[in-house]
């Protein structure tokens, strides 16, 4: 007998749009035609599943894009849909098949099933799934839910669903997933008033992830009850598309919960200590994150961690801690990363503790900005984890003991030259002004730092000023001789044996416009003058003064690009302009004559 679609399939799925349980789904064999991806996605896709006389649009969610890419699951082929859900198409009568359990029936089949082929024949065969019991169904489920404790009952009430198959457009639906994450309640005010919000991360047993968010009356009475490591059962909530800015995991939906949703705990299932998903980017390749609405995950070899600051925010005047930690990792580039409020304290001081021994980080959910080209900075639902138990945590341990603790690192801000502007990133090739535009406008700057790019010659480094200053090795911070031996750090209160020398000095540059006094601390500094200011220490004092000033002079007369900022100071009772360097670049010919022709173009056109 010619394998075939199981007659009335299309009209059996759409007669039970949501079944109870997999086991209430009736024998159901369908043709997958039109086999697509959804968009440019190669996790999704969607079908029309074809009975032969009927066809319904279909969707197969990501765990399928294994059994589609390696060819099991094939366009014509056969399936036999074990679990699903059948949703409403928003403004449409029709509804679409979301997939969510199946098995591969038959490869490709010559040709798409039509009316006249099904009268040949009945529908395929199909062993029964499971033996029939003297009880009914019903019994069965009557029974159970007398036994049932009230939140098992919650879920026989409605059927769990997975994460994957939920969507905007569903109706009723319990899931039943783990807490694996909890943010602080924090406070917001915006136009509408004040309010009180916090997030949850929850996933389920196929380790799909959604975040849920709680406002106001809900966030003050689903945090007590959601408890880091337990399983829920959760219905009522209301999916929407997630805003990128402040999602957390993987998900093309996130969740918000009102006061009126049921949470009840699934006591069976005990709590344990959740295992944290990340999706590491690489140090390097934050550039493309900056300014931008999606939150990174990030893995590094600690550097540098610094003191504890008190900043006070605009805002509402309230001080928050803050504390910036610099990582690295086998791009061989650093970045700096602020902690806040309590992973300031706590965190940041265990990782000053332990400074000494290089521990490796894993951070979850980080704002990526721009300041020093490029920064990262922590929010209320960021997640540290020290010397994580990951495979990258092993591989970023090995290379750091073998050759990165010996390999000269470069901050990852002073190389972001990128002429794009994705995701609103600012380029050596945006905001580019001339000096004249600078020192000519002595207001710039005077209420906040303003940023420009441009582009100039080291005209003069003068030798004889102070270019470097004692530095902690721990923090960076600076340090005075003891009065017995060593070095002493009051931001890590302990005594050091050895110090290291880092840049602070300033630079005469000049254009086609004009002059200007720059200021350069120790990362640009190094990549002006070439070599570290411990070296140039040595050179100094080894070499001579002369060969002193030709490394000097040797910096000079070539081209650069500054990412600098503007700010008004005052000193000595006198307000004066300072203009300091936060990334550099050396000139990319390339690049430059792309950015000049077009500004040739913007003249033609003006």
């Amino acid at each position: 007998m010619a394998k075939s679609a199981t007659p009335g399939a299309i009209s059996t799925i759409l007669a039970n749009p949501s079944p109870d349980s997999s086991d209430a789904v009736p024998e159901t064999v369908v043709q997958v035609v039109d086999l697509k991806p959804i968009g440019a996605s190669t996790t999704r896709f969607t079908f029309m599943a074809n009975d032969g006389k009927m066809k319904l649009k279909a969707m197969l969610p990501t765990h399928f894009a294994s059994e589609v890419h390696s060819g099991n699951l094939q366009n014509f082929g056969l399936i036999r849909i074990l679990d699903y859900t059948c949703n409403s198409i928003p403004n449409q009568t029709e509804k679409a098949l979301i997939v969510t359990k199946c098995e591969v029936v038959s490869p490709s089949l010559e040709k798409e099933i039509k009316d006249e082929a099904k009268n040949d024949g009945v529908g395929i065969i199909l062993k029964p799934k499971q033996e029939v019991f003297t009880k009914s169904a019903a019994q069965i489920v009557q029974e159970q839910r007398g036994n049932a404790a009230p939140a098992a009952r919650m879920a026989m009430t409605r059927r769990v669903h997975p994460l994957i198959s939920l969507n905007p457009y569903q109706g009723n639906w319990t899931i039943k997933v783990r807490v694996t994450n909890k943010g602080n309640m924090r406070s917001y005010r915006n136009a509408r008033g004040e309010g009180h919000v916090f997030n949850v991360e929850l996933t389920d047993e196929d380790g799909t992830q959604i975040q849920a968010t709680m406002f106001n009356e809900a966030a003050k009475k689903f945090y007590p009850k959601f408890e880091l490591g337990k399983v829920y059962y959760i219905s009522k909530g209301v999916l929407k598309v997630a805003n990128k800015m402040f999602k957390t995991v993987q998900n093309d939906y996130e969740m918000t919960l009102n006061e009126n949703c049921e949470v009840e705990e699934v006591a069976s299932e005990g709590a344990f200590i959740p295992e944290a998903k990340f999706n590491f980017v690489k140090i390097d390749q934050l550039g493309s994150y900056v300014n931008g609405r999606e939150l990174v995950d990030v893995i590094g070899v600690v550097q540098n961690v610094s003191t504890t600051l008190s900043i006070r925010r605009k805002s509402n005047n309230e001080t928050v801690p803050k504390r910036d930690i610099t990582i690295a990792d086998d791009s061989k580039k650093t970045v700096v990363v602020s902690l806040w409020n309590d992973l300031a304290t706590n965190i940041g001081q265990e990782l000053l503790d332990m400074a000494d021994k290089s521990p490796i980080v894993a951070i979850k959910g980080l704002k990526v900005g721009d300041f020093q080209g490029v920064s990262l900075s922590s929010i209320s639902r960021s997640h540290v984890l020290i010397n994580p138990d990951v495979s990258e945590s092993k591989v970023l341990r090995s290379w750091y003991d073998s050759e990165g603790r010996e390999s000269n690192m470069a901050s990852v801000g002073s190389g972001v030259i990128n002429t794009s502007s994705k995701n609103g990133s600012r380029s050596m090739y945006s905001d580019r002004v001339f000096l004249s535009h600078i020192v000519g406008d002595q207001t710039l700057g005077q209420e906040k730092p303003v940023f420009f790019s441009i582009k100039v010659y080291i005209s003069f480094i003068k030798p004889d000023q102070t270019m470097w200053y004692r530095a902690c090795k721990t923090c960076n911070k600076k340090v005075t001789e003891s009065v017995d031996s060593g070095y002493w750090c009051e931001g890590c209160q302990k005594n050091d044996a050895e110090c290291s020398l880092r840049y602070i000095m300033v630079v005469r540059v000049t254009d086609q416009t004009g002059e200007a006094t720059l200021s350069v601390f120790n990362e640009q500094a190094e990549m002006l003058i070439g070599c570290s200011a411990d070296e140039l220490d040595r050179i100094k004092t080894e070499e001579g003064d002369e060969r002193f000033q030709a490394k000097l002079k040797a910096a000079t007369w070539v081209p650069h690009l500054f990412r600098v900022s503007v700010a008004v100071h005052e000193f000595m009772n006198e307000r004066r302009q300072r203009i300091t360097v936060r990334a550099q670049a050396p000139v990319d010919c390339a690049a430059e004559a792309s950015y000049l022709l077009e500004e040739i173009s913007k003249m033609k056109i003006s």
